[in-house]
């Protein structure tokens, strides 16, 4: 399932142990957020690139998920605290110069670190979600239904019940179900997703992130805050297939970054990292390297 050049290490950082897939070595840090419900290994075929480009690859299991440490409370997983572990995790490696790359909610933290500038920041890789103030000024009723289960993950219980019937079920369906490329998640790696989340506490501590920010207030907090030009150089790239997050989201993004570079891979769903990663990785090395980046035609997906 992993390149062998691939390892495992335990890191401390904001008070908690992450586990985290590390790959490369050296003074500059590529830092991978993964999203819901996922795991380090949602960058299983990023790691092994950066690492050849020069960089020293982080890919944490974040807070509450698989082998990195579960805080109960809902508390514990409010946008400060899971934006303050990022902080964590670029201390603790020490870095010459960063890349923060994230997906799903990793790409929410990720947008909301880079406006916050909590820390310095070289580059910033998204993919698919939206700029967080595009996302609230899009919200519409066609939005509200495709992400319905936002809402559904509200009700206390339930969701968790649902979720951890027949081994986790759900859970490698949410993968298989909407990819286009269906062999890009064979059964071990669904089977991993499915183990994490059947951990004693687990369903409860990932679905805390969508709690947190809507009824925990932490969407609300941010938004006084504002959202100040993005001054770090961004790629951002969208899997077209999303079937949770429509592709005019990401229309004005180039309002919020001031060096935006975007590109949109038609042959791919919300899971772009693992359904596309030849395309991923062949616009994210031309990107690092100074290059035009290719449109997805171009490299024949």
């Amino acid at each position: 399932m992993l390149d062998p050049s691939i390892k495992y290490q335990e890191i401390r950082a904001n008070g908690l142990r992450f586990h985290v897939a590390t790959c490369g070595e050296g003074e500059r840090l590529a830092l991978l957020l993964h999203g819901f419900p996922e795991l380090s290994i949602s960058w299983r075929y990023q790691l092994p690139l950066l690492a050849r480009l020069g960089y020293r690859v982080w890919a944490p299991d974040l807070r509450g998920y698989g082998g990195s440490d579960r805080p109960a409370k809902l508390a514990d997983y409010a946008l400060e605290e899971l934006l303050a572990d990022v902080a964590g995790l670029v201390d603790a490696a020490a870095p010459s110069e960063t890349l923060l790359a994230g997906h799903d909610w990793g790409a929410i933290l990720a947008w909301f670190f880079a406006t916050r500038q909590l820390r310095p920041l070289d580059r910033l890789v998204i993919m698919n979600v939206p700029h967080p103030e595009l996302f609230r000024k899009n919200m519409n009723l066609r939005q509200a239904l495709r992400s319905w289960y936002a809402f559904f993950f509200q009700i206390p219980w339930l969701p968790e019940k649902l979720l951890g019937l027949a081994g986790a079920r759900a859970i490698g369906e949410a993968f298989r179900g909407s990819a286009v490329h269906k062999e890009r998640f064979p059964e071990e790696v669904l089977e991993a997703y499915r183990a994490a989340a059947r951990q004693p506490g687990a369903l409860t501590a990932m679905l805390n992130y969508y709690r947190a920010v809507m009824r925990g207030g932490g969407a609300r907090r941010q938004q006084k805050l504002g959202f100040p030009m993005i001054e770090t150089p961004t790629l951002m790239l969208w899997g077209e297939q999303d079937v949770a997050l429509g592709k005019e989201l990401t229309y004005g993004t180039e309002s919020q970054v001031r060096d935006l570079t975007l590109r949109y891979l038609p042959d791919a769903s919300h899971w772009v990292q693992q359904d596309a990663p030849e395309t991923v990785n062949a616009m994210l090395e031309a990107w690092l390297a100074g290059r035009a980046v290719p449109e997805a035609d171009e490299l024949g997906k």
